[in-house]
């Protein structure tokens, strides 16, 4: 319908959700007891309860800021203004590692770090909110709330897609539950999670931003060499950023996580479980990012719901399994569930997707996939193999020398990675990044 039309419906959307989670933050606030004792029923009846009720309270002005932040950034992406929207979270992050960095200086008691943090997550909310206002603004106007048809129409639509998108989160959050009965094990899966969440979070912002607008304007103008073409760059920047990922995070998860982790009150045994966790939640990496690539393909074409029953389908089976893994082999069991789950999403939507619509992938990626797969399994073993024996040698020696050879193994490898890529003639990093958007994008100002 024109700018004029694009930038109202975009105010009605910005205004909608805006209230939408101020009013939710707020009943959630009020409810807030009642959900941490639902979503950790292991802290009940324990001063545990108290704590993660008063700092959840205090992230909750988060929720509302994240909202209008979500739909500025999904604007901007649509524009082709993928910089702005890159840059905001990082003053989400820039805000936190400040604080933590001043309570590491300022030493203080748990509880008040805790609160610190928790204060933290809000005001980091408003930072990236006012960001994307002052440079993003003018693209959704006039603000108002609305529930007219349209906005219903995308309500029906977003709704589902915002629970598919948030699978991984999802499947963690149920395998929380499980584990809530040991505090310990919550905190094992936690930080395993974080690890897991680095690589999936490159590729989901790839996908979420840069996949979804091309293949919607290929579907719209029916131009299937174009749906191709987004698909077929958008799975191989998947699989090559994700596969070496997985590998390197299983052959290496030890001395990761007890350099990361294993300080203070976090120790060898914790770390020790944390690196079993990590190993069987890298597993379920390439699924995430499955999920991550295919979804795309429904959401152009204005179908959220099979992504939400696949989503929903994966939590059933990794809450079912967890329950039953997680009382033979503890946080083994719930961390290898959590994959297997993340896998079961990802085959329902490709056996979806294939009778529904077909995923189509052109010649180039048929000939491109098995060359990255090849080149990952062979920087996997060799990883595995060097590992093997170096890390035994610096078993004893000082912290900073373990730090630097596992800095040296993790450039190694993706050394020897970026090396078999080029070796194979697969696509170099920069074509591939850029090679998933081809055509300037039409934006909302026409």
């Amino acid at each position: 319908g024109g700018a004029a039309a694009a930038a109202a419906f975009a105010g009605r959307v910005l205004g909608t959700v805006s209230a939408a989670l101020v009013a939710a933050a707020a009943l959630i606030g009020l409810m807030m007891p009642l959900v941490i004792t639902a979503l950790a029923p292991g802290f009940a009846a324990t001063p545990t309860l108290q704590m993660a009720v008063d700092d959840a309270r205090l992230m909750l002005p988060y929720l509302a800021f994240a909202g209008p932040v979500t739909v500025m950034m999904a604007l901007l992406n649509a524009q082709g203004r993928f910089a702005l929207a890159a840059f905001s979270p990082l003053l989400f992050n820039i805000a936190l590692i400040a604080v933590m960095a001043a309570l590491l200086l300022w030493r203080q008691d748990a509880g008040f770090a805790a609160w610190a943090v928790a204060a933290t997550v809000g005001v980091a909310g408003l930072l990236q909110l006012l960001i994307l206002v002052l440079h993003g603004g003018g693209i959704a106007t006039p603000m108002r709330i609305a529930f007219d048809a349209p906005m219903r129409g995308f309500l029906g639509q977003a709704v589902p897609g915002m629970i598919a998108s948030a699978g991984p989160q999802l499947l963690i959050l149920g395998g929380a539950v499980i584990a809530s009965s040991s505090p310990s094990a919550v905190s094992w899966l936690y930080f395993a999670n974080r690890l897991i969440e680095l690589p999936l979070g490159l590729v989901g912002v790839a996908m979420g931003s840069v996949l979804v607008p091309e293949l919607t304007r290929g579907v719209r103008a029916n131009e299937s060499g174009a749906i191709a073409h987004a698909e077929s760059r958008g799975l191989e920047l998947s699989v090559a950023l994700a596969l070496p990922a997985t590998l390197g995070l299983i052959v290496l998860s030890e001395p990761i996580v007890r350099l990361l982790f294993q300080h203070g009150a976090f120790t060898a045994a914790d770390a020790a479980a944390t690196a079993q966790a990590l190993t069987w939640l890298a597993l379920g990496l390439p699924a995430h990012v499955l999920v991550k690539a295919l979804s795309p393909a429904f959401f152009a074409r204005e179908d959220t719901r099979t992504p939400l029953w696949a989503t929903v389908k994966g939590f059933v089976v990794a809450i079912v399994l967890a329950l039953v893994l997680g009382h033979v082999y503890d946080i083994s069991g719930i961390a290898a569930a959590i994959a297997l789950g993340a896998w079961s999403s990802a085959l329902s939507l490709l056996r979806q997707g294939a009778a529904t619509f077909g995923f189509s992938i052109d010649a180039a990626a048929r000939r491109q996939l098995p060359r990255i797969v090849a080149a990952a399994l062979a920087m996997g073993g060799l990883l595995w193999l060097a590992a093997a024996f170096a890390l035994p040698l610096a078993a004893t020696a000082h912290g900073l020398a373990q730090t630097a050879l596992l800095g040296v193994l993790i450039s190694g490898g993706i050394a020897v990675y970026g090396g078999l890529l080029a070796l194979l003639g697969v696509t170099s990093w920069a074509e591939a990044a850029t090679a998933i958007r081809q055509s300037k994008a039409s934006g909302l100002r026409g």
